[in-house]
């Protein structure tokens, strides 16, 4: 079994399917990542806080390195210095931080309580397909999937190495297309405005999750159709 940061479990899913086998049925529910599916803000705000101790900058308070999770890291460090800063030596900086965190057993991304059972329940069913939408590189997504075995769970799988940050709608419709689902059958699963705006651009549902990053009335005003309080009532919404 992979180690897991949460309780392990095993499970199915069928292949990914292919566009011609999609029917009016099936429903797409696309994931966020951080701060929906794993408690990363200490793992974050510590890494934003080495990208900037090693440009001798001040750090950004807690809440401030926060309120860009979601986007790109260009587009995180554009929103926290200016586009004039050196946004490019932050993000590099800040990977770099990354990687030597993960290796640091005292650091570790958590799954927050519920996420593993739901993937898992999700998994199983006929009628549904996953999906992945995050501001996280490859890389990032590849190591969470080594940990948790969830490569076979995602028939769809969009990070920001491919598209531009959200809330650009461009992820969404890279999986709509992927898996030939009906915007009106999908559901992007998120905490913060970024991924509400994301859905609504794309024309599909946008559930809020009330466990991340974002506050519920930022949620609301950015399109967020429900906000679920944890994975229970989450799985009854999308049911």
């Amino acid at each position: 079994m992979r180690d897991c940061p949460v309780n392990g479990w095993r499970s199915h899913l069928p292949p990914a399917i292919s566009p011609s086998m999609a029917t009016e049925t099936m429903k797409l529910i696309i994931f966020d990542i951080d701060g929906t599916l794993v408690d990363s803000q200490d793992f974050i705000v510590e890494a934003q806080r080495r990208a900037f101790t090693a440009h001798g900058m001040s750090v950004p308070d807690r809440d401030a390195c926060l309120s860009i999770v979601g986007l790109s890291l260009t587009e995180a460090f554009t929103t926290l210095v200016g586009a004039a800063g050196p946004v490019t030596s932050l993000a590099d900086a800040y990977r770099s931080a990354w990687h030597e965190m993960r290796e640091d057993k005292s650091f570790a991304e958590l799954l927050y309580p519920g996420a593993l059972d739901t993937v898992a329940e999700l998994a199983k069913r006929q009628d549904i397909v996953l999906g992945i939408a995050t501001g996280k590189a490859k890389r990032g997504v590849t190591h969470l999937f080594d940990r948790c075995g969830w490569h076979e769970h995602f028939a769809t799988v969009q990070t920001s190495d491919d598209h531009p940050s959200k809330p650009a709608p461009d992820m969404i419709l890279a999986a709509l297309k992927e898996t030939g689902i009906d915007p009106a059958s999908t559901f992007m699963i998120g905490d913060t405005t970024y991924d509400m705006e994301m859905a609504r651009a794309a024309g599909v549902h946008g559930l809020g999750v009330a466990w991340g990053y974002h506050a519920h009335d930022q949620l609301r005003e950015a399109g967020a159709e429900a906000i679920a309080r944890d994975f229970t009532e989450l799985l009854a919404l999308i049911s």
